[in-house]
């Protein structure tokens, strides 16, 4: 790489560290272009980036933004997975994780929030925004049906009641 294209690199990096809701640092313990392509599909599907960088440029990248405090976890071959949504990278980095041995998660950061292995974790258990939204809307749509169920079961019964009488006089 030469000078400009580390600048852009350093500049693009920044500009990612500054709309993120979480960054997850991981290390490689050798993925396959194969795999590393999975990931970073499923990575994409989920809203959220997987991004190798050297470590030097990553570290320049992380000054002035709320995620300065990872710096020190940025040794040896590691990549950043970041999305907007606090969850979404966090959830599938441990999914694949869980499913091959040669993704290890370091660490990572929630804002200026620092987070440890475990940490990132129980961030991946916790539901992600879009399945919040759906428990919201579930909540919200929930008295309507009991209400209608409540109406609508009186006249079921009476229904069923006439139709019995009606087989039994047959």
């Amino acid at each position: 790489m030469d000078r400009g294209q580390k600048t852009e690199a350093v500049t693009a990096l920044n500009a990612t560290f500054k709309e993120a809701g979480v960054v997850v640092v991981t290390r490689n313990l050798g993925l396959t272009v194969a795999e590393s392509t999975e990931l970073r599909g499923k990575m994409r599907e989920a809203g959220a980036g997987f991004k190798v960088s050297k470590n030097r440029l990553a570290k320049r990248a992380l000054e002035g933004t709320d995620y300065a405090p990872i710096a020190d976890m940025l040794s040896g071959p590691v990549a950043l997975a970041t999305s907007d949504d606090p969850v979404a990278a966090a959830k599938i980095a441990v999914e694949f994780a869980k499913s091959n041995d040669k993704l290890e998660i370091v660490g990572g950061a929630m804002g200026d929030t620092l987070l440890d292995e475990a940490g990132v974790k129980s961030l991946a258990s916790m539901p992600s925004l879009d399945e919040l939204r759906g428990t919201i809307v579930g909540l919200l749509v929930a008295p309507q049906t009991k209400i209608a169920r409540v109406v609508k079961e009186p006249a079921g019964a009476l229904a069923r009641v006439v139709g019995a009488y009606a087989a039994a006089g047959e």
